[in-house]
């Protein structure tokens, strides 16, 4: 990864995670808790792609692991957002543009759920069964709920800035080519080469009538 994309993914990695765990964690709503960082990850990989988009997630959910208060094994949620962060940056827009919402809302869905499922499994391989006496159900019902609503003040901004920071390269030409085809739309299918053929055929007539001018005052021309 280039220094720009480090640089600016461990900041909001690491400011997502402050808020997550000062904050979310502490308002006690039903079910599962919003998952600011995923959130995070998924927005870097929807710019970043599959292979950025891993390396993020498994940073963030290394740091996650590690930060208090968490009671899980080490690399538990690593693995689960370098998954979901490999396979959130697979469906990453061709342009770097998003097209419409639906998309990255169905991505935060499918992640969320994803990520529930994915790390009570690998809680179930270690002996962690509190997803069993939660409720597998409500945390999978909540845990998408809460990050749809979070989703729309989170991930775009978040693409806004790994785009900014990447200086766009993708947009950059598709744009550059936009301005070509406009370019030479106006140049060759609108006035201003119908203009240039009307100034030829105004020259060619002052020419003439300079010449029909010389012709009747017998003067020479050369």
């Amino acid at each position: 990864m280039r220094v720009n994309r480090i640089l600016l993914s461990s900041a909001l990695v690491v400011v997502a995670l402050v808020i997550q765990v000062s904050v979310l964690a502490r308002l006690h709503l039903p079910g599962a808790v919003p998952d600011l960082l995923l959130l995070t990850v998924l927005g870097l990989a929807l710019v970043y792609g599959h292979v950025g988009g891993a390396l993020v997630g498994f940073g963030a959910g290394l740091l996650a692991d590690l930060a208090p208060p968490a009671d899980h094994a080490a690399g538990r949620y690593a693995l689960v957002l370098c998954v979901i962060g490999y396979l959130a940056g697979l469906v990453k827009p061709e342009t770097g543009q998003l097209k419409s919402a639906t998309g990255p809302m169905a991505v935060v869905v499918a992640a969320a759920v994803g990520s529930t499922l994915l790390y009570a499994g690998v809680g179930a391989l270690v002996g962690d069964t509190a997803a069993r006496h939660v409720g597998l159900g409500s945390l999978l019902f909540t845990a998408a709920l809460y990050d749809l609503l979070l989703a729309p003040f989170v991930v775009p901004g978040i693409m806004a800035l790994a785009r900014r920071a990447e200086n766009d390269p993708l947009a950059e030409s598709t744009s550059a080519k936009a301005t070509d085809i406009s370019t030479g739309w106006l140049s060759g299918g609108t006035g201003l080469k119908i203009g240039s053929q009307r100034n030829g055929l105004r020259v060619k007539a002052a020419r003439a009538r300079m010449a029909r001018a010389g012709r009747i005052k017998g003067v020479k021309r050369l």
